[in-house]
This record gives structure tokens, C-alpha cells and sequence, in this order.
């Protein structure tokens, strides 16, 4: 439907922003139709100008900026404008009867109730020009899709109007609803991707803002009140409880973890505050461990878990059961279905110092007979400067907690050190290992030291060696890098976007599918993985101490400043700063497929952030007096990170160039960080053997009779049980995989936000080709023989940042968010 026009009058809205053309007051047509019809403006050179963003280059021109309304027109007159509301279709047919009878029956009542906002003023009032209300009535559906339905709703606004910048949304129903996105005239498009709130619940208005990005200062008049309202809401006033319907994001600590009521066993200590640092979750609104345990006898038993493989192409010769009897037949379709539900075979096998008159000498019992022998002819020294030796160091993470570890049932562990060398094939071999525990007398520290086997009584001592370094590595994995570093250590900065951040705010728009499930992922994270009793309690080596190990780490390792990749790789010794190179650093392992892959996508992300924090910020006075960006990184560190505020680390944010660090990092951490981390957690813990999640029994020492008596049998007992075994290897499958509605990095749903923002959709188009073109390029590594830690026989290739995926379990995929 057309915008109907009752003697049309014409004015002129002049401001800093737009300049529109003189055909608008000469042919008598309003500034509202032009915007709306672009096309009865034939002057092509002042459309665009009309529809160009303005760039400013001062503060305080933005600061003190006042739009004049000039009505030219004798007297406004009324138009009618047609807008298209689409919601999300969920229980339709439920839905369609219900609100049918209750549109028909009670006229008077329910209804959703839309009111579109002017950016700019009435200067009668000083007040935001308004439309008449529009009601919306269930029962009068214009067409329905199968997963939308859309409703046609009818405004009328005064000649004199301008341009809308918001909508208003009252909820008369007694039921929320889903509201996609409100389309004016086909031309305007406000994204709401929302739920509605019933206002008996919610009383306020909710308000979506036309996808426009206008940084704090640049707020049209009009809009100012209703962006600093919005704010408001979702900051809440910090009291009373919270129900699941709150659109309110606030602080709390960590004392969701433990339930003492069901009994002494379930308290939990609380984390976050000054005795015990941790980073700050949401403020929103059990799994019992096994029983029954008995050892795996052989591996057979193991074996029995997956599936067998069969050679390429061959199936199940299905088609001949029908010639064998009939209890054969049944025989052979009971296997299949077993066969069905097995799981498949993976593909791929500064921090402070300990008090030494609590955990004895730091000094290693490493020694340079240890290793001198599998240096492939160097002696220690050389190996050294020509940094051929790495050490995996589980050492003072794990050490304070033994005792209380190896006091539980069915869990034991060592500390563990273990020195790798750098063969000249690129590959990293183990050559020594040293197992700590706690010890008993200062004087005399309890380790001993594993070398490579030269016997069959040394290779079983080697095989557990080297199953509790697994061990200890599958537990900092999953609690230090996968839950501390980017799940919980993310939740604030996403806590203070929500409460700091207006949804106008360019910031705010360039991450919205960044952030998008993790504070629900998170919540349920809580209530059944990481809580007293939960599934990484339960699965993992330090039960109980779980989140107290995270929490040390946090403490004392924990970096922001530290946790871009180039910068983390350089932290951990993997990588030296060159700024010949490409990305300004050498790897020190040149075949090292993590970090070859990542630094395609990281470099992907400055670029991309680049060109748009230059597009919004072309000074730096624009970064320091943006007082919604100010309030949200001061929150995030101060409030979200109370615990470690102080820290000398933390960098200002003063300069685009602060900002080009900033939110490279977040969006790193949040898509491939993330997804390096969580998606391949079947295909390289899913062999237990392997890479078993706890151990039941230490390495005992080389004389030790019972194990000599029976090696392999020592070895499998130390092994989880194999109803644990069964359950871990469903855990971790069912956290590998991708949901349906998965979206990945490089696509973008919401291009439309930009507006005429031409600058801004390109650099999207040239960051999604971006993505594209590297996934090609890993590909072609992955295919590439001369680098043996990605392809080769017996090598899996290396998939975790390929960035496409389809939904379920791949081993492939860099979703936008974290939302697994």
C-alpha cells in the first residue's frame, strides 16, 4: 500500500546530517515520502548525498549538534503509513484458534500495541514527534510462512513527522511473543529479534530502534530520551530477585555452584571476592555421579565402544539377509542396530611460584642424563639455543591440590613436566616426564622421572606416564582454556555490552551475533556441568576442586592483555615478535596447524575491526568522550572483573588503535578461540586410553612387584571405569556437535543494520570473502604431504578452523558466538 496523501503540504528538515534536494519543496512532495520513495527524487548526485553518513571530524560538534526542524508547510496534514509486522511462527495452530476466539469475543481487549518515533523534535514541545497507535490483532494475519507469520499495521503521522527512528511495542496479550522484525513500507526495517513481554509482566514499553548506528553523541534529538531509557531498563536497579522473563543484565558471584541442602557433600565454596578472585557471572531468575564401578578388564572392552570401521565404500551386505533363517536373520539385524549406536572412532588420536615450605623445592628433578640421549645427536646446550626443547608444565596447577585429589575415591594424579623435542621432520616427541607428589618431607620430594621405554617392563611404565600427562592436560583443557578463558571470562564484557551499550551503538551492532546464546549457555553450564555433583566434577580428575583449579588460575594466570592469539603464542614460547613477517611474529614450531590457521582469521578480524573503528572513530576524542564505550570497558574490567581490577595490565581505552586491539580479541576468543577448543573434543579425547579424564591408580615405581606381576592389567585399572568411559564418550560427542541454526563466522544476517552505510557492508563483503578464501587455504594444507602434523598416513587432518560446518558433530565449523 502506497503512503495516502491528504492535500500534501511540504517542509524541509535541515541538519547536519542530511541535505535534502530542492525537489522535495518545489513539486510540493514531503521529505518523509522522498525518504521513503527515493525514486521520485530524480536528481541522482543529491539522492546520494542525502544518503551518505555524514562524517564529522570534531566532538564537539557532535556534542553540541541541534537538529531545525523548518515547517514550510502552512499546515501539516495527515499520511497514512502501511508497515508489515513478522513474527515468529510457533504454535501456530494453537495460537490461531486461541487469539481468533479472544479477538472476536473480547474486541475491546488484548491486542499488540505499535507507535512509531520521529528523530526528530517538536519544538513546540521539545518532545519526539509520535504517531498515532496502532493495534495489532492476532486474528488478522496477512500471510504465513512456515516459520514466520506477518500482520499489516496502519500508523498516521503529520506532514511534519520526519524520519522514524523507533518503534514502541506494547504487549496487551497474556502471552510473550516473538517479534522478528517490523518493515515500513517495505523500506525502513527495524530488526527486533526479540521477546515480547505480556505489559502485565513488563508495564514498559519496549522500544526497537531503526538499524541506524549513531555513536552517544551523534543521537538524533528525537531518540536521545528513548536511548538513555532502554538503558535504564536493562541495568535495573541491582535489588530483588530475578525471574527468567527479566530483560535486566546484572553482577553476581559464583554461588550457584554447591546446593548444601541436599547435604554436606554438595557445598561448594562461593567464587568471586576478594579471598577467592573470580571473574563475574549473570544474575539470572544435577547430574548424581555412577555408581556400580568395575574395571575394564582388556581392551577388547574399549574396542567394543566403536564402531568398526569398514574399507571406503563398503556396506553392510543387508540385502542377502533375506536368504538366511529366520533366527539368523534377527541375529544379524540386533548386530546392525548395536553396530548403529556405538560411536564412531575419533579421527585423531608468569605465574607466582609455590611456597616451597608448603609444597618443597621447586627445583625439577629433570636432569640433563634424562634427555641428553633422544636429542638426535645435540647435546642439551644446542638443542636449547636453537630452541629445539618444550615443556608442558602442569607442575603448580595441579600440585596444591593432590593431597585432597588422591584422598577422593577413585582418582589419583601426579603433577606432571614433560620435555618435548622438536625433531627435524617438525614434530614435537616426548623424551622425559617427571610425576610430582605432594611431599613428605621438605628435604626429599616425592617425583620420579619417565624416559621412552627400552623394554616391555619400561613401556608400560611410559604408557602411564604419559596417560596421566593426558590426564592432566584433559582437565586444564576443560577447565582452564575451554571454561575459564572463554566462557567465564567473556560473561562480563557481555554483561557490561548489554547494560552500557545502546543496541544504536556501532559497537554494540558489530557484535550482537557475537554474543548471541552465551549468557544461556553459561546458565546452563551452571545447573549441570560445572556444578557440585555435575558432569565435570564427576569426569574429571579433581572432582570437588574443579572450579577451585580454575580459580587459581585465574588468579594467578589469567591475562586479558595476554589472550589475542599473537600475543598468547608469544606468551607461551611458541612464537618470537618479528615484524618482518607476516604477522608480525616467527613460529617456532613452522608446521604448528593451531596457530598457521588461526592467524588467517585473526588477521581476517584486525581488518575487518580496522576499517570500522576508522569508520566510527576517525580521532581519538571520539573514543575517550563516547560515554556509553567508556562505561561499558570500565564496567567490564571494574565490575566484571573486580577481582583483578588492579592489575598493572590493563590497557586504556583512549584511541581508535586501543580499540583495534580491544575488540579483535574479544571476537577472536568468542569464534575460533571457542571453537578450536570445544569442537573437537571427541576426536581427541574420545579414545579414553589416550586421553583419559581421570586416573584411579599413581605410577608405581619400576621394582614394584604387583605391577610387574601383571603391566597391561595395572595400566587398564588405572583407567576410568567403563560405564564412566561410556557416559564421558557421549558427553563429549554430544558437546562436539553443532546446532541446526548454527551461524558461522563470515555470514551475517543483519547486513541491512548498515543502512546506507556503503563502507561498512563492503568491508563485511570483503571479510566474508576473506573467510572463504582461507578456508580454501586450509584445505589445501590439509592436503599438503610436506606438512606432517596435518596430513600424512596415521595423521588426521587438522579441521577445527575450517569455518564452515554443517549442523551436528563435524570436527569443523568457527560459529559467530559461543553457544556450546
Amino acid at each position: 500500500m502506497a503512503i495516502t496523501m491528504e492535500g500534501v503540504g511540504s517542509f524541509m528538515v535541515m541538519d547536519k546530517h542530511r541535505s535534502f534536494p530542492s525537489f522535495i519543496q518545489q513539486n510540493k512532495v514531503s521529505a518523509f515520502t522522498a525518504f521513503l520513495f527515493p525514486s521520485l527524487v530524480n536528481n541522482k548526485r543529491n539522492h546520494q548525498k542525502m544518503m551518505k553518513k555524514p562524517r564529522t571530524t570534531t566532538v564537539a560538534a557532535l556534542i553540541f549538534y541541534n537538529p531545525i526542524v523548518e515547517a514550510v508547510a502552512e499546515k501539516p496534514v495527515k499520511l497514512k503509513i502501511t508497515a508489515e509486522v513478522t513474527l515468529r511462527n510457533c504454535e501456530t495452530e494453537y495460537w490461531e484458534k486461541m487469539l481468533h476466539f479472544l479477538d472476536n469475543t473480547y474486541p475491546s481487549q488484548g491486542g499488540v500495541v505499535f507507535q512509531l518515533v520521529s528523530t526528530h523534535i517538536d519544538p513546540r514541545i521539545m518532545q519526539a514527534h509520535l504517531s498515532s497507535e496502532a493495534t495489532l490483532k492476532w486474528s488478522k494475519s496477512n500471510k504465513t510462512e512456515a516459520k514466520q507469520v506477518t500482520y499489516k499495521v496502519e500508523f498516521q503521522v503529520d506532514s511534519n513527522f520526519g524520519i522514524p527512528g523507533a518503534i514502541t511495542v506494547i504487549n496487551k496479550y497474556h502471552k510473550e511473543f516473538y517479534l522478528e522484525n517490523v518493515n515500513i513500507e517495505g523500506v525502513i526495517p527495524f530488526a527486533c529479534n526479540s521477546w515480547v513481554q505480556p505489559d502485565k509482566i513488563h508495564p514498559e514499553k519496549r522500544i526497537f530502534f531503526f538499524n541506524k548506528a549513531y555513536l552517544p553523541c551523534q543521537t538524533p534529538l528525537g531518540l536521545k530520551e528513548f536511548r538513555e531509557s532502554e538503558l535504564e531498563q536493562l541495568r535495573g536497579d541491582g535489588k530483588g530477585v530475578r525471574k527468567l522473563s527479566d530483560r535486566i543484565y546484572d553482577y553476581d558471584v559464583y554461588n550457584d555452584l554447591g546446593n548444601p541442602d541436599r547435604g554436606m557433600e554438595y557445598s561448594r565454596p562461593t567464587l568471586g571476592g576478594e579471598n577467592c578472585p573470580y571473574p563475574r557471572r549473570c544474575r539470572t531468575g544435577r547430574h548424581p555421579s555412577n555408581t556400580g564401578y568395575y574395571s575394564i578388564k582388556d581392551f577388547s572392552e574399549i574396542n567394543s565402544l566403536y564402531k568398526r570401521r569398514t574399507p571406503l565404500g563398503v556396506q553392510l551386505p543387508i540385502e542377502n539377509w533375506s536368504r538366511l533363517p529366520l533366527p539368523s536373520m534377527l541375529t544379524k539385524i540386533l548386530q546392525s542396530i548395536k553396530e548403529i549406536y556405538k560411536f564412531d572412532p575419533p579421527n585423531g588420536i608468569s605465574r607466582n611460584k609455590l611456597n616451597r615450605f608448603i609444597y618443597g623445592p621447586q627445583e625439577s628433578s629433570l636432569k640433563e642424563e634424562h634427555i641428553s640421549g633422544n636429542l638426535n645427536g645435540m647435546t642439551v646446550q644446542q638443542a636449547l639455543e636453537e630452541k629445539k626443547l618444550f615443556i608442558l608444565d602442569y607442575h603448580d596447577i595441579y600440585l596444591p591440590f593432590l593431597k585432597r585429589i588422591n584422598a577422593l575415591d577413585e582418582r589419583k594424579a601426579h603433577a606432571t613436566r614433560t620435555i618435548f623435542f622438536l625433531t627435524p621432520l617438525g614434530t614435537l616427541k616426548p623424551i622425559a616426564i617427571e610425576l610430582s607428589l605432594p611431599t613428605m618431607d621438605m628435604n626429599s620430594p616425592s617425583r620420579q622421572v619417565v624416559t621412552p621405554p627400552v623394554d616391555d617392563t619400561t613401556y608400560w611404565l611410559w604408557q602411564l606416564a604419559k596417560a596421566h600427562v593426558c590426564s592432566n592436560d584433559a582437565g586444564a583443557h576443560q577447565l582452564i582454556h575451554h571454561w575459564l578463558r572463554v566462557h567465564a571470562c567473556m560473561e562480563p564484557f557481555i554483561i557490561a555490552a548489554h547494560r552500557q551499550l545502546s543496541v544504536m551503538h556501532p559497537v554494540c551492532k558489530l557484535l550482537k551475533p557475537h554474543m548471541r546464546d552465551t549468557l544461556a549457555i553459561n546458565a546452563q553450564a551452571r545447573e549441570v556441568l560445572v556444578n557440585a555433583k555435575g558432569i565435570i566434577e564427576c569426569y574429571f580428575t579433581a572432582e570437588k576442586y574443579c572450579m577451585e583449579i580454575t580459580q587459581s588460575a585465574y588468579r594467578d594466570w589469567w591475562r586479558f592483555d595476554l589472550e589475542g592469539l599473537p600475543a598468547d603464542l608469544i606468551r607461551r614460547g611458541l612464537a618470537e615478535p618479528d615484524p618482518t613477517r607476516k604477522h608480525g611474529l616467527r613460529l617456532l614450531i613452522e608446521d604448528y596447524p593451531y596457530a598457521n590457521d588461526g592467524l588467517l582469521i585473526w588477521s581476517a578480524i584486525e581488518t575487518l575491526v580496522r576499517t570500522y573503528v576508522n569508520y566510527y572513530y576517525p580521532e581519538a576524542s571520539l573514543v575517550q568522550y563516547d560515554t556509553e564505550l567508556q562505561a561499558c570497558y570500565n564496567e567490564f574490567i571494574n565490575v566484571g572483573h573486580a577481582d583483578v581490577s588492579h592489575a598493572d595490565w590493563w590497557s586504556k581505552l583512549s584511541t581508535p588503535e586501543d580499540l583495534t586491539y580491544f575488540l579483535p580479541t574479544i571476537l577472536w576468543i568468542v569464534t575460533a578461540q571457542h571453537a578450536a577448543l570445544n569442537f573437537g573434543q571427541y576426536h581427541y579425547g574420545g579414545y579414553i586410553p589416550v586421553r583419559p579424564p581421570y586416573m584411579r591408580r599413581l605410577v608405581p615405581n619400576q621394582g614394584n612387584a604387583n605391577f610387574l606381576a601383571d603391566q597391561q592389567g595395572h595400566f587398564l585399572s588405572s583407567l576410568p571405569s567403563l560405564p564412566d568411559t561410556t557416559y564421558f564418550m557421549s558427553v563429549l560427542d554430544i558437546l562436539s556437535t553443532h546446532a541446526t541454526d548454527e551461524q558461522y563466522i563470515g555470514g551475517r544476517k543483519d547486513l541491512s543494520t548498515w543502512g546506507g552505510d556503503t563502507e561498512i557492508i563492503e568491508a563485511f563483503y570483503k571479510f566474508s570473502m576473506e573467510i572463504k578464501k582461507i578456508e580454501k587455504e586450509i584445505e589445501r594444507r590439509n592436503a599438503d604431504p610436506k606438512l606432517g602434523n596435518r596430513c600424512g598416513p596415521g595423521i588426521a587432518p587438522y579441521e577445527l578452523l575450517l569455518p564452515s560446518s554443517g549442523p551436528g558433530f563435524t570436527g569443523r565449523g568457527v560459529p559467530n558466538s559461543i553457544s556450546m
